[in-house]
Parts: C-alpha cells; structure tokens; sequence
C-alpha cells in the first residue's frame, strides 16, 4: 500500500527547498567566517546563529516530508558565492538571498495551492511569516548599515554595529504582533 501523500511535483519541490535550506546555511557560514577573519565577531556570531536556524529550517522540512510518506533525496550543495566585499554588501547579499528564497517558497505554496494539497498548503505558511521576519532582519541590517555610511562607514560606527550584534538574535517583530502599546 502506497502511504506517500506528496505528488511528484510537491516532494521535488520541497527536496529543492530543503537543498535551499541548506545552501542558505552554508551562505550565513561563509559570511560568518568572512566577518570574524575580518576583525566582526559580533556580525559574525549573528550570522553564525543564522546559519543553524536555516539549518533548522532545512531539518523542517526534511521531517515533514518523511511525515507524509514522501522521499528525502539529499543533494549536493552549491559553494556559496564569493565573500562579501565589505559589510555593507554582505547584508545587501543577505537581503538579496532572503528575497530570492521567499519566491521559492512561494512556488512551492501556489503548486500547493492548485494541487489542493491543504497539508503542504498549511506547512508552508510558518514558512511565510520566517521569511517575513528574515527579510525584514535584513532590512534592519542595511538601514543600520546605512546609517552608519553604507559602503563608506567609519570604523567607529562598524565597532558599534559589531557590538550590538554579539548578542543580537536577529529577530525581528512581526507585523502581525504590534499593537498600539507595544508597536
């Protein structure tokens, strides 16, 4: 008896994103390890968090899949790209990489949708308000980056960034949780 519950097209789908996952984890590694040859301990403590919870987001799906009687295939994973040339263009490349996973997920969730896979449907949605939460965290780092002189920041304002960031989980308040008291 047949107990896989995942179309062909769903479980390469979330197989690609699961590959995704880890690549993203592999990003946040390398930029993390750029950041701290560079002198950014902070910056790079923060990326290197990062790089577990895409990890997690990778083991998410991984376990969903199983879950629902499907396939895991474990692929190779691309290098990630070139180091970032300064701190300011690490976070571009963050919020470039954030945007481009969220059109990922968003296949998978449509496909999900016109298959009438309520399941998967319904999965992806945590997914949706991370990636909200993660492309506002990027967002956050380049104003701040901003702020400080983008591409021309003083190593002062550097220092206080990488400061800042040592403990800095990155979490970013979703929309969904402001109110009027605590905006």
């Amino acid at each position: 008896m047949n107990t896989n519950r995942l179309s062909k097209e769903i479980a390469k789908a979330l197989n690609a994103q699961m590959t995704k996952e880890a690549y993203a984890a592999q990003i946040y590694l390398s930029y993390g390890s750029w950041a701290e040859s560079e002198g950014f301990g902070g910056i790079s403590n923060f990326l290197f968090r990062h790089a577990a919870e895409e990890r997690n987001h990778m083991m998410k799906i991984l376990e969903y899949i199983l879950k629902r009687g499907g396939r895991v295939h474990v692929t190779s994973i691309p290098a990630p790209p070139e180091n970032p040339k300064n701190t300011f263009n690490c976070f571009e490349k963050v919020f470039a990489h954030e945007v481009d996973n969220t059109k990922a997920i968003y296949a998978i969730i449509k496909l999900s949708f016109e298959e009438e896979d309520w399941a998967t449907w319904n999965f992806m949605q945590w997914f949706v308000k991370e990636q909200i939460e993660e492309e506002t965290m990027a967002m956050i780092m380049l104003d701040k980056m901003k702020i400080a002189g983008g591409e021309k920041a003083s190593d002062e304002a550097l220092y206080t960034i990488d400061k800042d960031l040592e403990h800095d989980t990155g979490e970013a308040k979703s929309a969904e949780d402001v109110t009027t008291e605590k905006p």
